[in-house]
């Protein structure tokens, strides 16, 4: 079985010598068939180049899964759709009308994605549009043997994200991946967000992009080898 697998391709924490870092989250998801691109930074310049360095092509993407309308995780978007406009893109209801009835014109297949959770291929669905400010989703992947949420800011909270993924599986979500928006919450509001991680049955962690430097030591503290870093380069086998 193939191991799913995440590289970090633009993050604003550092990973790897010789990627650059901006503001902003983007990763590859390798599944058996299928090329997911996530969010796609703040600059399409830098997503490329760190995306070449990895060994990453934009024309071998399936699909360009964008999280919610902020400008740092849909600023490669045009960069990424230059160079492969056969990219199935899956957005939802809270993206600009303007926006999408211009990536009707610019890609393949345009997906908006409602309240419900979706099915988009097989082992990945969105969560359905969640009403935080910004609306956002996120993206569920269970191949059977691995359950995971990556989430590009969790501005509806990353344990109501998580909660909501378990709820549809029916059964605990192991990994929670990506921003978890955390950067000017205090101690207590930390404390709370991961404990109720490990009551939903989170066992792995890679929390980056806008999750803060506290969050970050407090998730280290508690998941130890199991907090993976994030940061730009880092290849994560979800096993």
């Amino acid at each position: 079985m193939h191991t799913p697998r995440l590289t970090v391709c633009f993050d604003n924490y550092p990973g790897e010598p010789g990627l650059r870092t901006l503001w902003g989250f983007a990763a590859v998801l390798d599944l058996p068939g299928q090329k997911i691109l996530f969010d796609t930074g703040s600059n399409g310049r830098i997503l490329l180049e760190n995306m070449d360095r990895l060994g990453q092509r934009p024309e071998d993407l399936d699909m360009l899964f964008l999280s919610h309308p902020h400008w740092d995780h849909i600023g490669g978007l045009d960069s990424v759709l230059e160079l492969n406009p056969r990219l199935q893109v899956v957005v939802h209801e809270g993206f600009s009308k303007h926006l999408l009835r211009d990536l009707e014109e610019m890609c393949a297949q345009l997906t908006v994605i409602g309240r419900d959770v979706t099915p988009l291929a097989p082992g990945v669905f969105s969560t359905g549009l969640f009403d935080s400010d910004p609306p956002e989703h996120a993206l569920i992947l269970d191949t059977g043997d691995v359950t995971a949420l990556i989430t590009g800011c969790a501005h509806p909270g990353i344990d109501t994200l998580v909660g909501a993924a378990a709820q549809r599986l029916g059964r605990p979500v192991r990994w929670a991946i990506g921003g978890f928006h955390l950067m000017y919450s205090d101690e207590a509001k930390i404390q709370q967000t991961l404990r109720a991680l490990r009551d939903l049955g989170v066992t792995d962690v890679v929390p980056t992009h806008c999750t803060g430097d506290a969050a970050r030591a407090a998730f280290q503290e508690a998941y130890g080898p199991h907090c993976h870093d994030g940061g730009v380069g880092q290849v994560i086998e979800i096993a």
